[in-house]
């Protein structure tokens, strides 16, 4: 049987194991939770103003191709042909991707866009991965913003060895369709050739 002393002994030791308990769980609450990486609030200064730029082409889409057969070697002969897109967002909203398949007749192939936004500038960059060569260093992205409603970005390439520019343009913009053409330039903008164009119809 357990004697007064020493329940009491055990009292004392219950009580302190309570308070000490107590103390740490009154002590975690007033820590004030790290917020994950994507929670994080952009910076005060960022220019957010197209952060949400791309989002219409967010989802499934059936894609028509019309480009030329030979760029900036005065060539008028066009092929087309049909393929898919279909794009997600990353890093939280600030990025997103697209994973498009491009039925060439006989040379069926995938291509990625990638895009991340600046907060500094306000602008987007687009880097393109071509399926056919994906150990290929990639180009320059192409730089730019939306403005009542149509995109327009430039960027640095070569053609054949020789330095061009490079402009994508977004018009056109519905829920459900959206059309995007590229062009080169041979002379530092002086002169545009749109080589490449598609239309984007939404899969329900």
């Amino acid at each position: 049987m357990i004697d007064a002393q020493t329940e009491s002994i055990h009292h004392m030791k219950h009580s302190r194991h309570i308070a000490a308990a107590g103390l740490l769980i009154t002590s975690l609450a007033s820590i004030t939770p790290i917020p994950a990486a994507g929670d994080a609030p952009p910076p005060a200064t960022a220019n957010l103003s197209g952060l949400h730029d791309f989002d219409f082409l967010i989802g499934d889409w059936r894609v028509h191709h019309v480009r030329i057969k030979e760029r900036l070697a005065g060539c008028n002969e066009w092929t087309e042909c049909d393929g898919t897109c279909s794009m997600r967002p990353t890093m939280g909203g600030w990025g997103n991707v697209d994973d498009n398949v491009i039925n060439v007749p006989g040379e069926v192939y995938r291509g990625v866009g990638l895009r991340a936004y600046d907060s500094k500038t306000g602008q987007w960059a687009i880097w393109w991965l071509d399926g056919r060569n994906p150990f290929a260093d990639l180009a320059p992205p192409v730089k730019g913003h939306f403005h009542d409603g149509v995109g327009v970005f430039y960027g640095t390439d070569t053609l054949r060895g020789k330095p061009i520019l490079a402009r994508f343009i977004w018009s056109q913009i519905t829920p459900n369709s959206a059309h995007w053409e590229q062009a080169f330039s041979p002379d530092g903008g002086e002169t545009w050739e749109t080589n490449w164009k598609m239309d984007f119809t939404r899969v329900n």
